[in-house]
């Protein structure tokens, strides 16, 4: 598999036009275009925009082959792959390089921002009006990266992504509540598998379960999970484990007197 330092050599190994800055590139489709058959990692920050036409795109451990309109997140290292991937118009690839953040407060600030560590699967689906006011911002972007650069370019495009970011974290509460509505309250499926966890003998064997082996059972990320949950509840996943757990101690407790 191909770890990628360089934009310009990422750029190199996908065909793609040399990026117009050293640390910070944009990869458009503006009609429909392929990408083709590879793996990759970066030392990148990757946010996209895409409606795929067909193949399927992979990042984190599941394949994703869905035809709206969706935003990905991908964090530095994070494996990305794509087979026979071919995406409609106004598809967009923002790549920003880790240096690329460094003396700006977005170098702390997007660590924040959980959903860099969400599966494929778990991607942002957008509104019509939210797709537009995503696609306003990138344009923006655009208009300040095939320009002439100045003092002021780097200041005026990353203050761009943090709004993206800010607006993506909005409609990720917003998508939480509509998953919520369709399939019914995560917690209780949470406190189901805890129970089922408990009921099998796994807590005797194993000990504690934790955030990742649930989230397994309910088909979702550690990180997705505890969002959800947290959405839902006002609590983490791990607070709601040792919750379950010292109210499942009380009732043993109960039993014994």
């Amino acid at each position: 598999m191909q770890h990628y330092k360089t934009l310009t050599d990422l750029h190199l190994g996908n065909n793609w036009d040399p990026p117009e800055h050293p640390l910070f590139s944009m990869i458009g489709c503006q009609s429909a275009c392929k990408l083709g058959n590879r793996e990759f990692t970066t030392d990148c920050y990757v946010i996209a925009f895409k409606k795929i036409k067909s193949g399927i795109f992979i990042y984190g451990r599941t394949p994703y082959d869905h035809n709206n309109g969706c935003l990905f997140f991908a964090k530095p290292r994070q494996i990305i792959e794509m087979k026979n991937l071919e995406f409609e118009e106004k598809g967009y690839m923002l790549m920003i390089h880790e240096d690329y953040l460094n003396g700006h407060e977005l170098f702390k600030e997007i660590e924040k921002y959980s959903f860099f560590d969400y599966e494929v699967t778990e991607a942002l689906h957008l509104s019509p009006k939210e797709e537009q006011i995503i696609l306003e911002l990138h344009s923006k972007i655009q208009g300040e990266y095939f320009n002439n650069p100045d003092e002021y370019s780097r200041e005026i495009i990353l203050s761009h992504i943090s709004s993206i970011l800010k607006y993506a974290q909005r409609y990720y509460k917003r998508q939480f509540l509509d998953r919520e509505q369709v399939n019914g309250k995560t917690a209780s499926k949470f406190n189901d598998a805890l129970r089922k966890y408990v009921n099998e003998g796994l807590m005797a064997k194993n000990g504690l379960p934790n955030v990742s082996f649930l989230a397994e059972q309910l088909f979702v990320s550690p990180r997705y999970l505890s969002d959800l949950l947290k959405q839902e509840t006002g609590k983490t996943a791990m607070e709601l484990i040792h919750i379950f757990m010292i109210s499942e101690a009380k009732n043993l407790l109960r039993l014994g007197e």
